[in-house]
């Protein structure tokens, strides 16, 4: 994918999102907004996050309730609580332990406008910083946030759903991490959204399991689906596209049994089969024959699987620029394709 068609497709992710989202309405409240906890600038991107709890021995056990359907937003009608058009940390208790994450507003944010809201998580070893530079959602009409996940068994930080994750419940940290947002912001309640990379991709594969009621399309990149996500029990359809290099050694197209790794093409089949599609996949092959295009439409689901495989690319975030993945650009740009297919679906 060319650049002009990266930006066409950027130009058509904004014209749908900002448009769609204001005929959902925001509860809102008058009054002082509650104050933003750790409300200290970011620092530069690939840099180090405010330090978090480890979580690697003894998590305490999650008391909290979570919520797998649409919460109403509080935060319509109140000023924003950070700064417009820049990145800022942020931070909530969850399960006993401090939680960290940057947001970013859109510098037209209107706080009498729904947003949607895209949740970006790292890959494993990675940050905050560094998957907000990786992903460049900050640059889309949304609210961008980028969780950080704690220091797991292997002293390197990770999500829930891999052997190397902390004893800590994620899932109840994005739940309660939305919360807060959508208290603080005016949040749309039916188009939030989860990407991730790797170990991210995985645990955004754990979402679509266990918040498929609360968030309304998933995009894993280059994920890493290990057998610690537990059963996969979605309380309804979940719309998902995902990406992976046919050349990734990290986490292989083709799986890896002795990590329990899945081959792509069987955790797909799966997504459909619990999504209710009938029938194959239909196929279709772009950018001289690099890119591999699967999918199983709605017409014949009752939740769109769309998937693209990459000829030659590595564990990489594809972009058609360098990136900090990697300095060799590759074919297609997934953050706006990502943001296409966000834009299709919504909540009801």
């Amino acid at each position: 994918m060319n650049t002009t068609s990266w930006r066409s497709g950027l130009g058509r992710a904004v014209l749908v999102l900002v448009t769609g989202v204001v005929a959902v309405a925001c509860t809102s409240t008058g009054g002082t907004p509650a104050g933003p906890s750790g409300s200290t600038p970011a620092g530069p991107s690939g840099g180090t996050p405010a330090t978090s709890g480890s979580a690697s021995a003894a998590a305490p056990p999650s008391t909290g309730r979570i919520a797998d359907a649409p919460v109403p937003s509080t935060g319509c009608g109140r000023p924003a609580p950070v700064a417009l058009g820049r990145t800022t940390a942020q931070t909530l208790t969850s399960g006993g332990l401090r939680r960290d994450y940057l947001l970013h507003l859109p510098a037209d944010y209107d706080p009498a406008r729904p947003r949607p809201l895209v949740l970006s998580f790292h890959g494993h070893k990675r940050t905050s910083a560094y998957q907000e530079e990786l992903s460049g959602f900050s640059t889309t009409p949304a609210i961008a946030v980028y969780p950080q996940g704690l220091v797991g068994t292997d002293g390197e930080s990770a999500w829930t759903g891999a052997p190397y994750s902390a004893a800590a419940d994620d899932v109840l940290f994005t739940a309660e991490l939305l919360d807060q947002l959508q208290g603080e912001l005016c949040v749309d309640p039916a188009r939030i959204y989860a990407a991730g990379k790797s170990n991210g991709g995985g645990f955004v594969g754990v979402l679509a399991c266990r918040l498929a009621g609360r968030i309304a399309a998933f995009a894993p990149v280059s994920g890493a689906f290990y057998p610690e996500g537990g059963e996969c029990r979605p309380s309804r359809p979940a719309a998902i596209v995902d990406f992976h290099g046919a050349a990734d050694t990290t986490i292989p197209y083709a799986g890896e049994p002795a990590k329990g790794l899945p081959p792509l093409p069987t955790w797909l089949a799966d997504w459909a089969a619990r999504n209710g599609c009938q029938g194959a996949p239909a196929t279709r092959d772009e950018d001289g024959g690099v890119v591999h295009v699967s999918y199983w439409q709605q017409g014949q689901c009752r939740a769109e699987v769309l998937h693209y495989k990459i000829d030659g690319l590595a564990h990489f975030w594809p972009s058609t620029r360098p990136n900090p993945d990697s300095a060799k650009p590759t074919v297609l740009d997934a953050t706006p394709l990502i943001m296409d297919f966000f834009a299709r679906h919504a909540l009801s």
